[in-house]
Protein backbone atom coordinates (compact mmCIF):
# COMPACT_ATOMS: atom_id res chain seq x y z
CA UNK A 1 0.00 0.00 0.00
CA UNK A 2 1.17 3.57 -1.17
CA UNK A 3 2.27 5.55 1.61
CA UNK A 4 -0.66 8.36 1.19
CA UNK A 5 -3.37 5.39 0.64
CA UNK A 6 -2.08 4.59 4.37
CA UNK A 7 -3.53 7.32 5.97
CA UNK A 8 -6.68 9.56 6.33
CA UNK A 9 -7.20 12.93 7.19
CA UNK A 10 -10.42 14.12 8.57
CA UNK A 11 -11.07 17.37 10.40
CA UNK A 12 -13.53 17.98 13.87
CA UNK A 13 -14.04 21.38 13.91
CA UNK A 14 -10.17 22.64 15.17
CA UNK A 15 -9.41 19.16 15.66
CA UNK A 16 -7.16 17.23 12.90
CA UNK A 17 -8.05 13.80 13.00
CA UNK A 18 -4.90 11.76 11.47
CA UNK A 19 -5.36 7.44 10.76
CA UNK A 20 -3.29 5.50 10.04
CA UNK A 21 -4.80 2.65 8.00
CA UNK A 22 -2.58 -0.13 6.61
CA UNK A 23 -3.46 -4.00 7.20
CA UNK A 24 -2.78 -5.82 8.52
CA UNK A 25 -0.56 -4.07 10.92
CA UNK A 26 -0.26 -0.92 10.49
CA UNK A 27 3.28 -0.99 10.49
CA UNK A 28 5.36 2.17 9.08
CA UNK A 29 8.02 1.86 6.24
CA UNK A 30 9.35 5.09 4.93
CA UNK A 31 6.56 6.19 2.53
CA UNK A 32 4.17 6.07 5.12
CA UNK A 33 6.09 8.17 7.71
CA UNK A 34 6.41 10.90 5.20
CA UNK A 35 2.50 10.63 4.56
CA UNK A 36 1.82 10.99 8.28
CA UNK A 37 4.14 14.18 8.47
CA UNK A 38 1.99 15.53 5.70
CA UNK A 39 -0.79 14.69 7.44
CA UNK A 40 0.03 16.06 10.81
CA UNK A 41 1.40 19.31 8.88
CA UNK A 42 -2.02 20.56 8.27
CA UNK A 43 -2.09 21.23 12.25
CA UNK A 44 0.15 24.05 11.94
CA UNK A 45 -0.44 25.25 8.32
CA UNK A 46 -4.20 25.71 9.10
CA UNK A 47 -4.63 28.59 11.89
CA UNK A 48 -8.38 26.45 12.81
CA UNK A 49 -6.70 23.79 13.72
CA UNK A 50 -6.04 23.82 17.57
CA UNK A 51 -4.89 19.81 18.17
CA UNK A 52 -4.52 16.98 16.60
CA UNK A 53 -5.72 13.03 17.47
CA UNK A 54 -3.32 10.30 15.58
CA UNK A 55 -4.62 7.16 15.73
CA UNK A 56 -5.08 3.53 13.68
CA UNK A 57 -7.63 1.47 12.14
CA UNK A 58 -9.37 -1.27 14.15
CA UNK A 59 -9.27 -2.02 17.41
CA UNK A 60 -6.33 -4.41 17.80
CA UNK A 61 -3.27 -3.06 16.71
CA UNK A 62 -2.33 0.37 16.92
CA UNK A 63 0.83 -0.21 14.90
CA UNK A 64 3.48 -2.96 14.61
CA UNK A 65 6.32 -0.16 14.34
CA UNK A 66 8.98 -0.69 11.45
CA UNK A 67 7.73 -2.33 8.36
CA UNK A 68 10.84 -5.09 8.47
CA UNK A 69 8.83 -6.50 5.53
CA UNK A 70 9.52 -3.53 3.71
CA UNK A 71 13.34 -3.67 5.03
CA UNK A 72 13.65 -7.23 3.61
CA UNK A 73 11.96 -6.40 0.05
CA UNK A 74 14.75 -3.48 -0.26
CA UNK A 75 14.02 -0.54 2.04
CA UNK A 76 17.40 0.55 3.12
CA UNK A 77 17.40 1.08 7.09
CA UNK A 78 18.31 4.41 6.72
CA UNK A 79 15.67 5.10 4.18
CA UNK A 80 14.19 8.55 3.98
CA UNK A 81 11.67 9.31 6.57
CA UNK A 82 10.77 12.60 6.14
CA UNK A 83 11.44 15.59 8.22
CA UNK A 84 9.16 14.22 10.65
CA UNK A 85 11.42 11.21 11.58
CA UNK A 86 10.13 8.12 11.64
CA UNK A 87 6.22 7.75 12.03
CA UNK A 88 5.94 11.65 10.54
CA UNK A 89 6.12 13.22 14.70
CA UNK A 90 9.10 11.03 16.34
CA UNK A 91 11.49 14.44 15.30
CA UNK A 92 8.78 16.73 14.77
CA UNK A 93 9.97 19.42 17.28
CA UNK A 94 9.34 23.20 17.86
CA UNK A 95 5.31 21.83 17.98
CA UNK A 96 3.08 24.84 19.38
CA UNK A 97 -0.15 22.80 18.89
CA UNK A 98 -0.85 19.58 20.78
CA UNK A 99 -0.70 15.93 19.57
CA UNK A 100 -3.39 13.36 21.42
CA UNK A 101 -2.55 9.52 20.29
CA UNK A 102 -5.40 7.64 20.35
CA UNK A 103 -3.92 3.68 20.66
CA UNK A 104 -6.56 1.75 19.98
CA UNK A 105 -4.98 -1.53 19.88
CA UNK A 106 -1.36 -3.11 21.12
CA UNK A 107 1.69 -1.39 19.69
CA UNK A 108 5.37 -2.51 19.10
CA UNK A 109 8.90 -0.90 18.69
CA UNK A 110 8.22 2.16 16.43
CA UNK A 111 4.46 1.78 17.32
CA UNK A 112 5.48 2.80 21.29
CA UNK A 113 7.43 5.42 19.69
CA UNK A 114 4.49 7.06 17.56
CA UNK A 115 2.99 7.34 21.59
CA UNK A 116 5.46 8.36 22.97
CA UNK A 117 6.35 11.16 20.35
CA UNK A 118 2.32 12.75 21.24
CA UNK A 119 1.88 15.04 24.04
CA UNK A 120 -0.82 13.15 25.74
CA UNK A 121 -2.45 9.75 25.14
CA UNK A 122 -5.48 8.00 25.53
CA UNK A 123 -5.17 3.64 25.01
CA UNK A 124 -7.35 0.79 25.11
CA UNK A 125 -7.64 -1.01 28.43
CA UNK A 126 -6.85 -4.43 25.77
CA UNK A 127 -3.89 -2.67 24.46
CA UNK A 128 -0.17 -4.09 25.06
CA UNK A 129 2.83 -2.78 24.48
CA UNK A 130 6.72 -4.06 23.92
CA UNK A 131 10.33 -3.00 22.41
CA UNK A 132 11.52 -6.17 20.16
CA UNK A 133 14.16 -4.38 18.80
CA UNK A 134 16.82 -5.86 20.95
CA UNK A 135 15.59 -9.13 19.79
CA UNK A 136 15.65 -8.71 16.73
CA UNK A 137 18.95 -6.81 16.01
CA UNK A 138 18.06 -3.12 15.81
CA UNK A 139 17.92 -0.57 18.32
CA UNK A 140 14.63 1.72 19.23
CA UNK A 141 16.31 5.03 18.05
CA UNK A 142 12.85 7.04 17.08
CA UNK A 143 12.56 8.08 20.70
CA UNK A 144 12.34 4.35 22.01
CA UNK A 145 15.45 4.59 24.30
CA UNK A 146 16.05 8.64 24.45
CA UNK A 147 12.32 8.98 25.72
CA UNK A 148 12.11 5.54 27.80
CA UNK A 149 15.21 6.29 29.46
CA UNK A 150 13.63 9.89 30.49
CA UNK A 151 10.70 8.92 31.27
CA UNK A 152 11.46 5.86 33.87
CA UNK A 153 13.41 4.86 36.18
CA UNK A 154 16.21 3.68 34.30
CA UNK A 155 16.15 -0.08 35.86
CA UNK A 156 12.66 -0.21 34.39
CA UNK A 157 13.89 1.53 31.08
CA UNK A 158 16.59 -1.27 30.72
CA UNK A 159 14.60 -3.81 31.34
CA UNK A 160 11.38 -2.93 28.76
CA UNK A 161 14.41 -1.97 26.11
CA UNK A 162 16.63 -5.46 26.42
CA UNK A 163 14.16 -7.65 27.36
CA UNK A 164 11.57 -6.86 25.28
CA UNK A 165 8.82 -7.81 27.57
CA UNK A 166 5.06 -7.18 26.82
CA UNK A 167 3.53 -4.30 29.53
CA UNK A 168 -0.12 -3.80 29.62
CA UNK A 169 -1.89 -0.64 29.55
CA UNK A 170 -2.78 0.12 33.07
CA UNK A 171 1.37 -0.77 33.66
CA UNK A 172 1.95 2.11 31.23
CA UNK A 173 -0.50 4.37 32.98
CA UNK A 174 0.81 3.75 35.87
CA UNK A 175 4.55 4.30 34.76
CA UNK A 176 2.86 7.63 33.17
CA UNK A 177 3.17 6.81 29.67
CA UNK A 178 -0.30 7.13 29.00
CA UNK A 179 -2.53 9.35 30.44
CA UNK A 180 -6.03 7.31 30.49
CA UNK A 181 -7.30 4.25 29.30
CA UNK A 182 -10.53 3.55 28.39
CA UNK A 183 -12.66 0.53 26.86
CA UNK A 184 -11.23 -0.09 23.25
CA UNK A 185 -14.62 1.27 21.75
CA UNK A 186 -14.01 4.42 23.50
CA UNK A 187 -10.67 5.50 22.73
CA UNK A 188 -10.96 7.81 19.38
CA UNK A 189 -14.19 9.41 21.23
CA UNK A 190 -12.34 9.94 24.64
CA UNK A 191 -9.24 11.21 22.82
CA UNK A 192 -10.85 13.82 20.78
CA UNK A 193 -13.05 14.82 24.45
CA UNK A 194 -9.11 15.33 26.00
CA UNK A 195 -8.39 17.01 22.44
CA UNK A 196 -11.16 19.44 23.37
CA UNK A 197 -10.19 20.35 26.30
CA UNK A 198 -6.96 21.18 25.06
CA UNK A 199 -8.71 23.38 22.48
CA UNK A 200 -10.66 25.44 25.34
CA UNK A 201 -7.01 26.97 26.57
CA UNK A 202 -5.48 30.18 24.73
CA UNK A 203 -3.66 29.38 21.93
CA UNK A 204 -0.70 31.64 22.71
CA UNK A 205 -0.34 29.99 26.33
CA UNK A 206 -0.38 26.49 24.68
CA UNK A 207 1.98 27.19 22.32
CA UNK A 208 4.53 28.72 25.21
CA UNK A 209 3.63 25.92 27.27
CA UNK A 210 4.70 23.30 24.95
CA UNK A 211 8.05 25.54 24.10
CA UNK A 212 8.76 25.34 27.64
CA UNK A 213 8.57 22.00 28.05
CA UNK A 214 10.76 21.18 25.44
CA UNK A 215 13.63 23.48 26.32
CA UNK A 216 13.70 23.09 29.54
CA UNK A 217 13.43 18.67 29.77
CA UNK A 218 16.75 17.83 31.92
CA UNK A 219 17.65 21.07 32.96
CA UNK A 220 18.26 22.06 36.50
CA UNK A 221 15.56 24.47 38.28
CA UNK A 222 17.87 27.90 37.94
CA UNK A 223 19.00 26.62 34.10
CA UNK A 224 15.43 26.21 33.67
CA UNK A 225 14.62 29.38 35.04
CA UNK A 226 16.92 31.03 32.78
CA UNK A 227 16.17 29.49 29.72
CA UNK A 228 12.51 31.14 30.06
CA UNK A 229 13.63 34.09 30.67
CA UNK A 230 16.32 34.90 28.37
CA UNK A 231 15.92 32.55 25.37
CA UNK A 232 12.44 31.79 24.73
CA UNK A 233 10.44 34.71 23.11
CA UNK A 234 7.23 33.33 23.21
CA UNK A 235 7.09 32.73 26.95
CA UNK A 236 7.99 36.23 26.94
CA UNK A 237 5.53 37.59 24.96
CA UNK A 238 2.50 35.97 26.67
CA UNK A 239 2.07 37.86 29.93
CA UNK A 240 2.02 41.01 27.49
CA UNK A 241 -0.72 39.27 25.01
CA UNK A 242 -4.31 40.26 23.83
CA UNK A 243 -5.01 36.31 25.24
CA UNK A 244 -3.88 37.06 28.53
CA UNK A 245 -5.76 40.49 28.40
CA UNK A 246 -8.51 38.75 27.24
CA UNK A 247 -8.39 35.95 29.50
CA UNK A 248 -8.72 38.53 32.48
CA UNK A 249 -11.36 40.28 31.15
CA UNK A 250 -13.35 37.64 30.79
CA UNK A 251 -12.32 35.85 34.18
CA UNK A 252 -13.59 39.42 35.75
CA UNK A 253 -16.61 39.45 33.36
CA UNK A 254 -17.52 35.25 34.36
CA UNK A 255 -17.74 34.55 30.63
CA UNK A 256 -15.87 32.43 28.48
CA UNK A 257 -13.06 33.72 26.73
CA UNK A 258 -12.84 34.62 23.21
CA UNK A 259 -9.44 34.04 22.11
CA UNK A 260 -7.40 35.56 19.64
CA UNK A 261 -4.40 33.42 19.37
CA UNK A 262 -2.39 36.38 19.69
Amino acid sequence: MAGADAVRVDIDGPILIVTLDRPKVNAIDAATSRALHEAISLLHTDDALRAAVVTAAGQRIFSAGWDLKAVNDGEAAHADHGNGGFAGITELFGRTKPIVAAVNGSAYGGGVELMLAADLAVASEAATFAFPEARLGVVPDAGGVSRLAARLPRALAVELLLTGRTFSAAEAQQWGLINRVVAAADVLDDALRVARTLCEAAPISVAATLEIIEATQGLSDQKAFETVRSDLELARLVPYSEDAAEGARAFAERRPPRWLGC
